[in-house]
C-alpha cells in the first residue's frame, strides 16, 4: 500500500480564518502543492480562488499531481445555481476534481427533490468535463439512518440516471470538517461513519475526511475500503508522525 495515492492534502481555511494576508495564504498553498508533488501525494484540495494559480504550477513543475476544490463550501445550502456557476469556474480554472457539499439541511428536513436535482445535474456537469465528483454528506449533522439513506441516494442517481459515465468517478465524502460541534467533539471520519457509508455506496468511490490524522488512522480507513482521504496533515501522516489540527 501506497499511502500517498490515497491522500488529497488540503487547504481549506480562509484568509479570515487563518489570521493570514491574502498574498500568505497563496504562499501556503503554492508550499501544500509542492510537497504534494515532492512526497507523491494524490491531489491537493484548497478553495477555487486558488485554481488557477496553482494549475499554473502544476503545469510548469510537470506534475500529475490532480487539483481539487470545493463547491458550495461549507454549508452546501447556496442553492442549484450557485453550485452549477461555482463548477463551471473551476473546471475553467483547472480543476480535476470537485468536491461538492450537498444540501444535507434540505434533505433532513424531506426535500428529496431539491436535492436529487442538484446531485444529477452537478455530478453531469463534472462527469461529461471527464472530472471527478464528491459530495461531502456532513456524516456528524446526520443520524445512522440520514447517512445511509443519502449515501443510496446519490448511488441510486449516479447508478441510475448517469450509467453513461463510470460510477467510480463519483465519491461520498464524509465530512466538510467545518461543522462546529459542542464542546469540540470530532466533527468528521470515524469508522462507524465511514463503515456505514461504504456498505451503502455501492460501486460509488468513499473519500474519509475530516480529524484522519496518524499513519494508523489512515491505513485503517483504507481497510475499510474508502479510495480517498482528506487531510490537513499528509506531510505527517507518511512521515509517521501526528498531524495537528481538526481536517
Amino acid at each position: 500500500m501506497k499511502l500517498g495515492d490515497y491522500l488529497d492534502s488540503t487547504y481549506l481555511k480562509t484568509s479570515k480564518q487563518s489570521g493570514l494576508s491574502d498574498s500568505q495564504t497563496l504562499e501556503e498553498v503554492h508550499k501544500l502543492t509542492r510537497e504534494a508533488i515532492e512526497n507523491d501525494f494524490f491531489a491537493v484540495m484548497v478553495r477555487p480562488d486558488y485554481l488557477h494559480s496553482l494549475r499554473m504550477l502544476i503545469n510548469e513543475l510537470k506534475s500529475d499531481v490532480k487539483l481539487g476544490t470545493v463547491i458550495d463550501f461549507p454549508e452546501g445550502n447556496g442553492g442549484l445555481n450557485a453550485k452549477i456557476f461555482e463548477a463551471q469556474k473551476a473546471i475553467a480554472d483547472g480543476a480535476d476534481e470537485l468536491d461538492f457539499v450537498v444540501d444535507y439541511r434540505a434533505y433532513k428536513t424531506g426535500n428529496l427533490e431539491k436535492v436529487s436535482e442538484e446531485i444529477e445535474t452537478c455530478s453531469r456537469i463534472c462527469l461529461k468535463n471527464e472530472k471527478i465528483v464528491k459530495w461531502i454528506i456532513e456524516t456528524v449533522a446526520l443520524t445512522d439512518e440520514e447517512i445511509i439513506g443519502l449515501t443510496s441516494l446519490i448511488r441510486e442517481i449516479v447508478e441510475n440516471k448517469l450509467s453513461e459515465y463510470p460510477s467510480e468517478n463519483v465519491f461520498v465524502k464524509s465530512s466538510t470538517g467545518f461543522f462546529e460541534t459542542p464542546n469540540g467533539e470530532p466533527n468528521g471520519a470515524n469508522e462507524h461513519v465511514i463503515g456505514l457509508m461504504v456498505k451503502n455506496a455501492g460501486s460509488l468511490s468513499v473519500k474519509a475526511s475530516g480529524g484522519v490524522r496518524t499513519k494508523e488512522e489512515a491505513e485503517k480507513m483504507i481497510e475499510l475500503g474508502v479510495k480517498r482521504i482528506g487531510t490537513s496533515s499528509a506531510k505527517q501522516i507518511v512521515s509517521g508522525k501526528i498531524g495537528e489540527g481538526g481536517y
